[in-house]
């Protein structure tokens, strides 16, 4: 079953330069987003002076504007073709990453966390942008044969990005001990590979088509529309498939919120509860290595299975990944950092089993069932719930992180670092990190328990519940 599974990879054989030049693009700019998104909130405040709270709200007004702009920018890649938009999006991030720099390298700039937080809301639009060009491309440089193998392939390189964005934190913060800042330059320089790779292999927008298919099939599937967006907005509101993906996503939302608290929580909590030298991009590391492992391995086993469970059980994998986390770490039976080096690592593999199972398929399942010409919609709406969940967790982040994870606790009226504190045991379990992952995790199971009790209705009229091809 796995040869068979590589050999479907060799119908991608037939896709042009253009596939394998988003692709690239794709790694290239998910090592910057994702680095960029991981030290975000300590970049913030350790760097520019930023409590939790503020950091938090920061990153709340940038996640927002691009969830909110997530419904439109699916439909201007629709109607301004993909190379216009790739061009609009990349050129708009290097302009912003260049000015991060200067505001991070600058000290003796007035309100440079006020300033970041500016820089981070202006990028908005060009990372949603660049997120539906990226699933518009490849559903428009694939055939009906090989679109399945080149969403796993997107999905592939998207986390061998994150993975190497997780590995250049810690080459940065701890082997190169430079500022936080430089992670941004890296942005930089990954954003001007990106340019360059979009203007040498990005030629042409035509559909490709499968040659084996019937004349008539293949005038259908060449055929590109490009529709006014609001006019497209008007034609999606009347079709009951959106609304039942809209639905569907939003259940989605809680266990999406599990893989930000992995980029927006967890670095200062490892920080706080293992130590200051906490290899916290190497920890993140861990779910798109697992990723990519599965991609190759899992999927010809789960493609046996429905569609819709696979993704509702998927989720619910996922959403217990918390539990690891939400234990004392005193069970364990190791040192408080070695304790929670082991709580992460359970974590992100329980985490990445349900990931395999579950997200890449959000994506196909999205792209089949959008009316032609509005697949960059579609698409967009399938991105919701990850830029949703920031959204909803970077507004709350601060709060979470000075309720149960503080640099300092009180204790006998006089501050003491959360370390310590947790191994003199000086906090009881609901004062503790523990208790924030058990209420967060237990938020995200029951969002899966309301989408598996509506399975019914949700997979009506959209795709049927049968096996994956």
């Amino acid at each position: 079953m796995i040869i068979g599974y590589f050999k479907d990879f060799g119908v991608l054989r037939e896709t042009r330069k253009e596939y394998w030049g988003i692709q690239l693009i794709n790694f290239l700019d998910c090592t910057a987003y994702f680095a960029l998104l991981t030290i975000a909130s300590v970049f913030l405040s350790d760097d520019l002076g930023l409590s939790d709270r503020a950091a938090g709200y920061s990153i709340t007004a940038f996640t927002s504007a691009v969830s909110i702009l997530l419904f439109f920018s699916g439909m201007a890649t629709d109607w301004l073709g993909i190379r216009r938009s790739l061009d609009f999006s990349l050129g708009g991030q290097l302009v912003l990453r260049l000015a991060m720099v200067w505001v991070g390298l600058t000290p003796s700039l007035p309100h440079r966390g006020l300033l970041a937080s500016v820089i981070f809301f202006l990028m908005a639009p060009f990372i949603a942008g660049l997120q539906t060009v990226f699933q518009s491309a490849t559903n428009r440089y694939t055939t009906r044969k090989s679109r399945g193998a080149g969403f796993n392939l997107w999905y592939l390189f998207m986390n061998i990005g994150a993975a190497a964005a997780g590995f250049s934190i810690d080459i940065v913060r701890k082997l190169m001990r430079v500022g936080d800042v430089q992670i941004f330059t890296l942005c930089v320089a990954m954003s001007v590979l990106c340019i360059i790779a979009a203007k040498l292999l990005i030629k042409s927008e035509e559909q490709l088509v499968d040659p084996g298919e019937p004349p008539e099939e293949r005038a259908k599937d060449a055929k590109v529309v490009r529709k006014n967006p609001l006019r497209e907005w008007r034609d999606m509101a009347r079709q009951p498939q959106l609304w039942r993906l809209l639905v569907l996503v939003s259940l989605i939302v809680g266990v999406r919120a599990v893989y930000v608290y992995v980029y927006l929580l967890m670095p200062k909590y490892w920080i706080r509860t293992i130590g200051p030298d906490a290899a916290f991009g190497t920890l993140n590391a861990i779910n798109p290595i697992g990723i990519v492992i599965g991609i190759t391995l899992f999927i010809p086993f789960a493609n046996r299975f429905p569609v819709f469970k696979m993704l509702v059980y998927g989720a619910m994998i996922s959403s217990v990944s918390l539990l690891p986390l939400a234990l004392p770490w005193t069970v364990y039976g190791l040192s408080i950092g070695n304790a929670h080096y082991l709580m992460a690592l359970l974590c992100m593999v329980v985490l990445t089993v349900g990931e395999v199972a579950w997200s890449p398929k959000l994506y196909e399942y999205a792209a089949v069932i959008a009316p032609k010409g509005q697949e960059g919609a579609y698409l967009g709406l399938a991105l919701f719930p990850w830029f949703l969940a920031k959204t909803l967790v970077s507004a709350i982040s601060g709060h979470l992180l000075e309720r149960w994870c503080p640099e300092t606790v009180v204790i006998n009226g006089s501050p003491v670092p959360l370390q310590q504190a947790m191994i003199a045991h000086q906090l009881d379990y609901w004062h503790r990190p523990e208790a924030m992952w058990l209420i967060l995790g237990g938020y995200a199971l029951a969002s899966c328990l309301i989408a598996a009790s509506l399975g019914k209705w949700l997979t009506q009229g959209a795709v049927e519940n049968r096996p994956a091809a």
